[in-house]
């Protein structure tokens, strides 16, 4: 059975790519000299370091199926691990997570509070090793939301032993906005409250950091290229706009009341006007 209505419309892609030094190319000329690089994204931008956020388990689980008995519209994650150069890192472990259809993350005793699940549960996280390409691959789901935030995936990149790169990738409003709406798991009381313009971590991101989105007929294909720094070290930044929160993330079954400190969302809990479809006025 499937879990969403059938969806009418697919977004454009734009072919353009973006280099180490921000300059801008036509992707059809870098992919001459580039053929293993993932088509229709982002080429070679060093990706800003963003908070790796309060929910990060230093576990390694290896895996390429990270669903286990989560319920969501299914997500064939692929994101590739290259330098400044475009030239692929064969070897980085990529470590993933994120919150289910509800909102929630696994394990960290969340419990009833409605923000992370009892503690050993390790649904929707994994490891993934780079293969000569510097791809890894991940089934698993379209990630919810929660009051604060807008869709998102966290992720670290580690080269031995060394974490070199925290970031997050980030998603079509509208696409999220119809599922969230249509599709069984997401249902919820509540409305979605923080998009991707008034995000604070997505705005830090940058757009390299949005992944593209292809639908199937069985789901979706984020693909995301993810530039790096082999020299550098991760640091946490923090919260764009002062310090991470202490204790756990907004919670609860609805997403009423003002967003936290810390810039994640608009400044009244709510979208203030900000538009889910780009070039459109919000009605």
């Amino acid at each position: 059975m499937s879990l969403t209505k059938p969806i009418s419309r697919r977004g454009a892609l734009v072919g353009i790519a973006v280099t180490a030094t921000g300059t801008m190319l036509p992707r059809a000329l870098l992919a001459q000299d580039t053929p293993y690089l993932l088509p229709d994204t982002d080429v070679c931008s060093v990706m800003p370091e963003v908070t790796e956020g309060p929910y990060y388990l230093d576990d390694v689980l290896v895996r390429r199926d990270i669903r286990e008995d989560r319920e969501g519209v299914p997500v064939l994650l692929r994101m590739q691990v290259v330098d400044a150069s475009c030239a692929p890192i064969p070897g980085a472990r990529v470590d993933v997570w994120h919150c289910d259809a509800q909102g929630v993350y696994s394990s960290f005793g969340g419990g009833e509070a409605g923000q992370s699940s009892e503690t050993g549960e390790t649904f929707l996280r994994g490891t993934q090793m780079a293969d000569d390409t510097g791809l890894v691959e991940f089934d698993t789901i379209y990630p919810g939301w929660y009051r604060g935030r807008t869709t998102h995936i966290h992720y670290k990149v580690w080269l031995d032993e060394t974490n070199i790169l925290t970031g997050q990738i980030f998603f079509p409003d509208a696409l999220s906005e119809y599922l969230y709406d249509h599709a069984m798991p997401y249902l919820r009381d509540g409305t979605r409250d923080t998009v991707n313009s008034i995000d604070g971590i997505a705005q830090q991101a940058s757009y390299a950091a949005f992944a593209d989105v292809k639908e199937q007929s069985d789901g979706y294909v984020v693909q995301l290229i993810v530039g790096v720094s082999p020299d550098a070290v991760s640091q946490d930044v923090g919260m764009p706009g002062g310090d991470r929160p202490s204790g756990p993330p907004p919670g609860g079954e609805t997403a009423g009341g003002p967003p936290p400190d810390g810039g994640m969302g608009g400044p009244t809990g709510s979208r203030d006007g900000a538009s889910l479809i780009p070039g459109a006025d919000e009605a």
